[in-house]
């Protein structure tokens, strides 16, 4: 199956094996990893690919560092109609996020932690 059997609007059914042999043509690559940018602005780019991902108005997503010691402090900035989609049911989204950048910054055996400002 391909993506124009898709679009002809074929009556297959699709599972996860069609959609993983279609490959890169469903696949969204975040533009943070198609550069050359290491450390933290690599945190910071993934954050603001992911939240802007999420919510209503990305233009108003804002993302910024404040460095410490032994810890970085990203703090995720977005529209006041768009905290509630960031934070999710229960925080989940907040977490997922959190978790994310938790297994980036270890990668980078540095500790980046994620605040979301109100």
């Amino acid at each position: 199956m391909y993506v124009e059997d898709l679009k002809r609007g074929t009556n297959k059914d699709i599972g996860p094996k069609d959609i993983f042999e279609m490959g890169s043509s469903l696949a969204v690559h975040p533009p943070c990893f198609s550069t050359d940018k290491k450390g933290d602005d690599a945190m910071k780019d993934l954050i603001s690919y992911i939240a802007q991902a999420l919510v209503d108005h990305p233009e108003e997503v804002s993302v910024t560092e404040v460095e410490g010691n032994q810890t970085s402090v990203l703090e995720l900035q977005v529209a006041k109609e768009d905290i509630g989609k960031v934070i999710g049911k229960q925080g989940r989204t907040a977490r997922a996020m959190r978790t994310i950048l938790g297994a980036a910054s270890a990668k980078l055996k540095k500790r980046t932690v994620l605040e979301i400002i109100e």
